[in-house]
């Protein structure tokens, strides 16, 4: 008798569903959208060691300050991954987060634009921006500049303190073209309507973008670094907490480092 019980337990176990997978909700930056595909999959590969314990990570792109309202609303999300800091830190001072975070990567800023346009020089290159504005000024066709709304995108509040400080934000006012979040300028920046737009040098290394369009790094000396942190919120469950653990990883720094983002401990 125990002999067919034994039989009939395994036989069972051998027809048993297979575990249901952790749903993992990220908020990510925008400037995140081409990278973090490879982040999910070098950690899938990972957790491949241990199938009791399946993980599925789902990220949501936005805006920084976007993705902290929603967070801030309710939103379901375990782990946000900002591309300011202060964003961040204010999700732990207000009681969503338990812990400060990490900074997981620095953000660069370019000038980008259409391939088919002359590319400014790496010495100017907010050589667009000026020709925008003395195209206007002559009365001629008017060439719109591209960037991340500042009120919620830290990349726009890079591009911002650029033009502020090279003495163009208030010329080039009536030529912004403001984007929801650094991806979508990116997309205004490669219209046809636009001169350029600035972006992160994470999204020219795609190679979807790279093919169709030119870049000049912003030198970052002209704005405040782009410090990105991440943090666990309230109630994350394991895989959440493992997902966090791995992008401390040397692994995946080193991938986030081959796609544009400086190391956590790079002082710029």
């Amino acid at each position: 008798m125990r002999a067919i019980l034994t039989a009939l337990s395994l036989l069972l176990c051998a027809f048993a569903p297979p575990a249901l997978a952790e749903r993992v909700n990220v908020a990510a930056a925008s400037s995140l959208q081409f990278v973090m595909p490879r982040l999910v999959e070098r950690f899938a590969e990972r957790a491949d060691a241990d199938p009791a314990e399946p993980v599925q990570v789902v990220v949501t792109y936005g805006a920084s300050g976007n993705l902290k309202r929603q967070i801030e609303q309710g939103a379901p999300f375990s782990l946000f991954l900002s591309a300011d800091e202060r964003r961040a830190l204010e999700l732990e001072q207000s009681g969503f987060a338990e812990q400060p975070g990490q900074v997981y990567a620095h953000g660069r800023l370019v000038w980008l634009q259409r391939a088919d346009h002359p590319l400014p020089s790496e010495q100017a290159p907010l050589a667009g921006v000026r020709q925008a504005i003395e195209a206007r000024q002559r009365g001629d066709a008017v060439r719109r500049i591209a960037m991340a709304n500042p009120r919620h995108a830290p990349y726009g509040m890079a591009a911002q303190q650029v033009l502020t400080r090279e003495g163009l934000w208030d010329a080039s006012e009536p030529l912004r073209l403001m984007g929801e979040n650094v991806a979508q300028a990116a997309q205004f920046a490669l219209s046809a309507e636009a001169q350029g737009g600035f972006a992160a040098y994470s999204m020219v290394k795609a190679p979807a973008l790279a093919k169709r369009a030119g870049w000049r790094l912003i030198p970052a000396s002209l704005h405040a670094p782009i410090v990105q942190r991440m943090v666990l919120l309230k109630e994350a469950g394991p895989g959440a907490t493992a997902f966090y653990q791995f992008l401390q990883s040397a692994e995946a720094i080193s991938v986030l480092e081959a796609e544009g983002f400086g190391s956590p401990a790079d002082g710029r």
